[in-house]
Parts: C-alpha cells; sequence; structure tokens
C-alpha cells in the first residue's frame, strides 16, 4: 500500500460522491483542510491520514470499508472469482468506439466483430467485455488507459458504477443515482463535469462495471 494510493482513493471517493476533497473533510466533520495537498506531505515526508480519520469519511459518506480498500488497490469487490483461479479473454474495445451499434445487440450484449480481446482473471457472466477509457472525464476514479469490465446481465442499483447508452448513440460511464418508471439520474465520477437526468426512452442500454484493472 503506497502514500499516493490512499490519496488517490480519498479523491476518489470524494468525486463518486461529486464532493471536493474539501467538501469530503466538511461532510464528515473534519477540518475543510484535511485533505488539501498542501497537507500530504509534512517537511517533506508523506503523511498518513489516520484510521479514525478514514473511517470518520467512510461512515459520513455511507461506503464500507471493503470498498475503500477496492479504490486503495485499483481492484472492485465486486469481481467474481471462481475458486479454481485462472483467466479468461474477454472481448475489449475503446470506450469513444462503443457507441457504434456494430458492436452491441439491442440488450447491450456485445456483439459482431471489431473486438480486441484482453485476459483477465475470470468473471461468471459470459457475456462480460472491456471498456478501455479514453480522456479525463471519469477521473479520478477511471483515468485515460484504464480498462473496465461490463456485466450486461448484472442487476443495477443506486449507488452503482454503470455504463450507459443512450438512443443517439451516445456512451458514458457514470454512478446510477436514481432509476425510476420514467428517468435514470446519474451523476458524474469527475466533479468537473455535470450530472446527467434521462428519460428511460432515450436509453438503449444500461450496464453494471463489475471490475476496473488500474
Amino acid at each position: 500500500m503506497r502514500h499516493e494510493d490512499i490519496w488517490r482513493a480519498i479523491d476518489a471517493l470524494a468525486a463518486e460522491h461529486g464532493l471536493t476533497p474539501s467538501g469530503l473533510a466538511r461532510k464528515a466533520g473534519l477540518d475543510p483542510t484535511t485533505f488539501n495537498p498542501s497537507k500530504r506531505k509534512q517537511g517533506g515526508k508523506p503523511r498518513w491520514p489516520s484510521f479514525e480519520t478514514v473511517a470518520k469519511v467512510l461512515d459520513a459518506v455511507g461506503t464500507p470499508l471493503e470498498s475503500f480498500t477496492a479504490l486503495v488497490t485499483g481492484t472492485s469487490p465486486q469481481l467474481s472469482r471462481p475458486s479454481t483461479g485462472g483467466l479468461r479473454r474477454v472481448p475489449l474495445i475503446g470506450l469513444a468506439q462503443a457507441g457504434s451499434d456494430a458492436f452491441f445487440d439491442d440488450a447491450g450484449y456485445p456483439t459482431g466483430g471489431g473486438w480486441d480481446e484482453i485476459e483477465l482473471p475470470s468473471i461468471n457472466d459470459p457475456h462480460a467485455y472491456a471498456l478501455e477509457i479514453s480522456g479525463d472525464s471519469m477521473e479520478p476514479v477511471y483515468r485515460d488507459g484504464d480498462v473496465i469490465v461490463v456485466s450486461p446481465a448484472a442487476p443495477t442499483r443506486r449507488g452503482d458504477r454503470v455504463v450507459v447508452k443512450t438512443r443517439s448513440g451516445e456512451v458514458m460511464a457514470k454512478e446510477l443515482v436514481r432509476n425510476s418508471a420514467r428517468r435514470i439520474e446519474l451523476a458524474s465520477l469527475n466533479p468537473a463535469y455535470p450530472g446527467r437526468s434521462l428519460d428511460l426512452n432515450d436509453v438503449a442500454w444500461i450496464a453494471r462495471i463489475i471490475w476496473a484493472s488500474q
């Protein structure tokens, strides 16, 4: 566990909840400057947040410790691994390519040609596929070049990170905030970008992100 990984996880946790690091500190009842970049080192030496500080933050946003640990390590607690272990080849395309109808059927399952492949730890969903992130719209949770694995068969619920494709061909990775009978509300992973509210009639499909290789 590295010093920079802890602070990256705190930044990612803040972004997931639409907060700045200062806003996250305030929500946890801490001094607003607790997570400022200038306080991450003291006298040139790395400063580590205390367990008590992390516990207050997790309690304030309702995040379990295992989810925070996943942010630190760059893995996902939702990854399903069979007891026998092993690797599996998963279809891979770039996120920018995913807007093309040639790669998916109407339900959001991978189809057609043009897919590359990547080897990843075994995942139970035989229809799972991988997308390579491009750009900065999902930082600091997902960075340019990160690979996310998406399961079109997995149920989605509030708080899940999801990939959504609109009928106009736009593809985005967001956090699912609300899913009603008529609309879905999405929060941006990068607080510099706005959230989205979409009519369900405008949504082609929505699928849950179950793993990230970071």
